[in-house]
């Protein structure tokens, strides 16, 4: 009963009409915030000039701190109950999360953004994969057909590129993308489960995970500033609006969206740092972006899919009962 009370309550305090377009756009604007949110990791951690390790220990403790103020005023009193909704689905989805950005991170440092980005542009593909596996959730074809699009722009950003050396590193980026696409499989799967504690879950795992291999004292009052943005608004913020837009679209879709931040994350370091992209950069990241806008576009009336855009609390049609 508290996971039903749960999802009417979302749809109240975020306005959402029960119009199933208005559903489904809202869907969009969210995961569209959330990937430019999260685009801005390498201007960040290119920022920072801390180990890996480090960054993950108080960008995740910043993060969670930060969500999970939002979830005390968001529910007041009754926060403690939504905490104890999450299930084993919600402890599922904050682990992959956690898995995510402990790859995600190293992954950086380990080979080189490109593989980083066109192992993240696999991320779609799976989501499908996995929901058609899980319980048959069909997609448009213009879902997949952007989503093949946004590979393609991905593809031709990454160019000849050498990955001489970038195996293991190329092997972290790969898992970051199966476990996204688990973890909004799971989240839209099961919608009736609060999942915004399960985000402040997969935040505070990363510190106690890696808090063994951390410089755990703070490192002088700029680097922390910038731990603190860092946590709240690329990790905190993005992981809080894919956990609200994931659940209001199809995991394609919401992996498609988060595609945009393959082109903005070297567009942030171009204007910050003055590093030129080159041409196969321009090239790949106009593509990407014209398949999220045209998928947007196609988007403006998804009564015509079955899964997209239904609301929070109701069942997926042609799921399985859990």
């Amino acid at each position: 009963m508290i996971e039903s009370r749960t999802a009417n309550r979302d749809a109240r305090m975020l306005d959402v009409p029960e119009d199933v377009g208005r559903h489904h756009a809202l869907g969009i604007a969210l995961n569209l915030a959330s990937a430019v949110a999260y685009s801005t990791s390498g201007f960040y951690t290119r920022l920072i000039p801390l180990d890996p390790w480090t960054i993950l220990l108080w960008r995740g403790a910043f993060a969670g701190l930060f969500i999970a103020g939002f979830i005390v005023w968001r529910y007041r009193r009754q926060t403690v109950g939504i905490v104890q909704g999450i299930g084993g689905a919600g402890i599922a989805a904050a682990c992959l999360s956690t898995l995510a950005t402990i790859m995600y991170i190293n992954a950086f440092r380990r080979t080189s953004v490109a593989d980083v980005m066109i192992m993240n542009a696999t991320t779609p593909f799976i989501a499908a994969a996995l929901a058609w596996l899980w319980f048959r959730e069909r997609q448009r074809w213009s879902t997949l057909a952007a989503s093949g699009a946004a590979l393609t722009g991905t593809a031709v950003m990454v160019g000849g590129a050498a990955r001489e050396g970038h195996f293991f590193g190329d092997l972290l980026a790969f898992g970051m993308a199966l476990c996204m696409a688990g973890m909004m499989v799971i989240i839209r799967r099961h919608r009736d489960t609060p999942m915004l504690p399960a985000a402040c879950l997969s935040a505070l795992l990363c510190p106690l995970l890696v808090w063994p291999f951390a410089h755990v004292a703070l490192q002088g009052p700029t680097n922390t500033l910038y731990l603190v943005l860092f946590g709240v608004t690329q990790f905190g913020l993005g992981l809080l609006l894919l956990t609200l837009g994931a659940r209001l679209i199809s995991a394609t879709e919401a992996a498609l969206i988060q595609a945009s931040e393959v082109p903005l994350g070297p567009l942030w370091v171009w204007l910050a740092f003055r590093e030129v992209p080159a041409l196969a950069t321009w090239i790949g990241g106009a593509i990407i972006m014209a398949a999220v806008a045209g998928h947007v576009y196609m988007s403006r009336d998804p009564s015509t899919s079955e899964s997209a855009g239904a609301p929070a609390d109701a069942p997926l049609p042609g799921a399985r009962g859990r």
